[in-house]
């Protein structure tokens, strides 16, 4: 029986990357989406054109009640709970810390960290021996900005995947006897749509001299990893945060 991963923001990027690859490693893939029904249809018919298994499923990660439902849905549909990859993600309009306002915060935060928190606490209950569960994988996805500060462009966005650093590590330990592993991967500079969703379409084709290796990443560069900590071949590997930067 395949072993079954949910993946927010599943639809697109990394996401839909990771789905795909997931599923071609024998995963039973769950692709939830926000608003883009379309495009995670399109990677679910993907999946099951190469012959593997895969549902949609609608969410805000940000709304709690939606959080729950999608659950329940992945428990009726694909069963018990495997993985977790914590995806779903925003960005905003560049601009400096003096100019954020309070809803921008509110958005960034709730999107990236409580949705994250949500999802995870929502995968524990499942996978967790202290539940009666079999064990599982949780992945977070974070960001080199972390660590980079991302000054001048969204200082917020960076702060939040701070959080999910550090969210990584302490779940990790709290969780490291009952079954579950708990990473986190930290895409640098990644040529995916969410720069146009910032205002900067090009940013990655930019910013590539920066890069040591003088080009930006590939989604499917980043899935990789995030499938390989995914899997059993990680087994022995948690609390980790995997630079997917290009050296950066």
């Amino acid at each position: 029986m395949s072993k079954v991963v949910l993946i927010t923001g599943g639809s697109r990027g990394i996401g839909a990357a990771s789905a795909l690859l997931a599923a071609r490693q024998g995963w039973a893939v769950a692709v939830n989406y926000a608003n883009n029904s379309l495009a995670a249809d399109e990677v679910v018919r993907q999946v099951r054109q190469a012959g593997g298994n895969a549902i949609t499923v609608q969410a805000d990660v940000a709304d709690e009640a939606q959080v729950l439902a999608m659950f329940e849905k992945v428990d009726a549909k694909l069963g018990r709970l495997d993985g977790l990859v914590n995806n779903a993600g925003v960005v905003d309009r560049t601009t400096r810390v003096d100019a954020i306002t309070l809803a921008r915060l509110r958005r960034m935060f709730e999107i990236n960290v409580f949705g994250s928190f949500l999802c995870a606490r929502e995968a524990v209950k499942r996978m967790s021996t202290r539940y009666g569960g079999a064990g599982g994988s949780i992945v977070n996805v974070s960001s080199a900005a972390a660590r980079l500060g991302a000054p001048g462009q969204y200082v917020d966005y960076a702060s939040a995947k701070g959080a999910i650093d550090t969210f990584t590590v302490g779940l990790a330990k709290e969780v490291a006897t009952e079954g579950i592993r708990v990473n986190a991967v930290r895409p640098g500079i990644i040529d995916t749509d969410i720069h146009a969703s910032g205002g900067l379409p090009d940013r990655a084709r930019d910013l590539a001299p920066q890069v040591p290796m003088q080009r930006p990443g590939t989604a499917d560069e980043v899935a990789a990893s995030i499938v390989w900590l995914l899997g059993d071949n990680a087994g022995y590997t948690t609390g980790a945060l995997l630079d997917v930067a290009g050296g950066r």
